[in-house]
């Protein structure tokens, strides 16, 4: 199936209105500049993407003034790049410096911005960290104002996406989707878990992914207890299940899905455990709405898998929110509570151990609309798929 190529990057308008919200938000919490160095807080104000965030030798700044642009504060080596984004101010130092590592710059672009006694936020909570020395962070601190935890801002602003971030994930969905139904075509009995992973992850290339980053699961006779681990030597045989899950990317997004399969056979319990987390995904499916909680979905989930037997899920969540990172803020727990509004994009993953050391876990990806779900992914059969 052909998926529709959108548009890389953002216009400078997108980039704006985000700048225009972040600054709304700041102002009603009395701050003066907002601090972000991670690579996803980064690329979201300026656009600036690149796999050089691999490299953990250097630190990255941007700062969001009360007003105006963002203000980069990289390495030289970004210079370039960042230069040709929509940001202005780009002030750099050569790095590697482990004295001075941008530190002083930093500090005079905060001071400039905030003034001697201002406000500067900095996310700080969950599903956050600061990348940069602890040493170097410590003397920022000392030498400059206040520093308050500006997670909420952060996670307002991620968690609910653009039509043009919403059709990036719809883009690497359809692609993965279309790989996982060539699966059957590429597996088969007699090959290893190693062999298995690689003509895998190179369908979803051939179908147009940008990447593979995320790239787990397992195989097992009859069931599987282990679905993050790597791939093995191990070879597939009859009666075996499988499962893959996979976070890919196009254009910086991500999709996070999973698909079952069975080679040749399975017992009853096994499809039947099947059909639990697949209806247990439509009871998700059906809870999601503007104004409902994520705990409420949780709930629909677990109450059809304790219907059917379950014998627990230790894992913690039931699904979570999906961007720039393969997971993001919210989670589906029993104790999260996040209202869901429109835009989020999101993930729906119920699992159950439905015998000792035999665990099955689903997921599909949605868009909120103000109807309800929209999947993002395309829904897996209603049945486990025989290869």
């Amino acid at each position: 199936m052909n998926v529709p190529l959108p548009e890389r990057g953002f216009t400078d308008d997108e980039f704006a209105a985000r700048t225009q919200r972040c600054q709304e938000a700041m102002a009603a919490a009395d701050i003066a500049a907002l601090l972000v160095c991670t690579e996803p807080e980064v690329r979201y104000f300026t656009g600036f993407h690149t796999p050089f965030w691999q490299s953990p030798t250097r630190p990255w700044f941007t700062v969001v003034p009360a007003a105006g642009k963002p203000i980069a504060v990289i390495p030289s080596i970004g210079g370039a790049s960042m230069r040709a984004t929509w940001i202005d101010d780009v002030r750099t130092w050569s790095s590697p410096q482990p004295d001075d590592d941008g530190v002083t710059l930093l500090v005079e672009c905060l001071r400039e911005v905030a003034g001697a006694d201002g406000r500067i936020g900095l996310p700080m909570g969950p599903e956050t960290h600061v990348r940069m020395p602890l040493r170097d962070f410590d003397r920022v601190r000392a030498e400059v104002g206040d520093f308050i935890d500006a997670t909420d801002i952060i996670v307002g602003l991620r968690t609910i996406k653009s039509e043009a971030e919403i059709a990036k994930h719809q883009h690497i969905c359809g692609l993965v989707s279309n790989a996982f139904d060539e699966l059957p075509n590429l597996l088969s009995v007699g090959m290893t878990e190693r062999e298995a992973f690689a003509a895998f992850r190179g369908e979803i290339l051939r179908q147009g992914a940008d990447d593979v980053p995320y790239l787990v699961g397992a195989t097992g006779p009859g069931g599987i207890d282990d679905i993050i681990r790597q791939p093995s030597d191990r070879t597939i045989g009859d009666g075996d299940l499988l499962i893959f899950d996979t976070g890919s990317t196009f254009d910086g997004y991500f999709s996070d899905f999973d698909r079952n399969f069975a080679f040749s056979h399975a017992d009853d319990d096994a499809f039947d455990a099947y059909r639990a987390v697949w209806e247990a995904t439509e009871a998700g499916l059906a809870a999601v709405r503007p104004g409902a909680t994520t705990t409420e979905v949780f709930t629909a989930m677990n109450d059809v898998l304790k219907a059917n037997g379950s014998l627990g899920n230790d894992v913690g969540r039931m699904g979570h929110g999906l961007g720039m990172q393969v997971t993001e803020w919210p989670s589906h727990t029993a104790n999260d509570d996040t209202v869901i509004e429109e835009n989020m994009v999101l993930t729906l993953e119920p699992g159950l151990l439905w015998a000792p050391g035999k665990a099955m876990v689903h997921e599909e990806n949605i868009v909120v609309r103000a109807d309800g779900a929209e999947l993002l992914s395309r829904r897996a059969a209603p049945e486990m798929v025989v290869i």
